[in-house]
């Protein structure tokens, strides 16, 4: 799997462009992938194995990484407003200054995660587990 192609052809699809597709990356083992600055709007990564991927400054909105593993990933500065992350693994990401305004974390694991600065505002976080996450307000 080619996470550039990929990339390529879901901005594409994106732009409403010829032979573009959305890009559909469930269950994809991803871990350590470099996808900073990457644009996977509306993407489906749904169960993806993302542990210690670098997903700084990426584009995620409206994605569904619901069930994702996102152990250790680097978030920083990520625009996740309104991206579903149900039961994601997030244990020790980093997510300092990301946008979850109306994300789904509901029943996420956030133990240890870095939350500093990041925009919570109406996240669903129902059940999920932050215990040791940081935010400094």
């Amino acid at each position: 799997m080619n996470i550039n192609n990929i990339l390529h052809s879901h901005k594409k699809w994106l732009n409403g462009e010829k032979g573009g597709v959305k890009a559909d990356l469930r269950m994809a083992d991803l871990t350590d992938a470099n996808i900073r600055w990457g644009d996977l709007r509306g993407a489906d990564l749904r169960g993806a194995d993302l542990s210690g991927a670098d997903l700084s400054e990426a584009n995620l909105q409206e994605a569904d990484l619901s069930g994702a593993d996102l152990r250790w990933a680097d978030l920083s500065g990520a625009d996740l407003d309104k991206a579903n992350l149900s039961k994601a693994d997030l244990r020790r990401a980093d997510l300092r200054w990301a946008y979850l305004n109306g994300a789904d974390l509901s029943e996420a694991d956030l133990r240890m995660a870095d939350l500093s600065g990041a925009n919570l505002i109406e996240a669903n976080i129902t059940g999920a587990n932050m215990t040791g996450a940081y935010a400094d307000g």
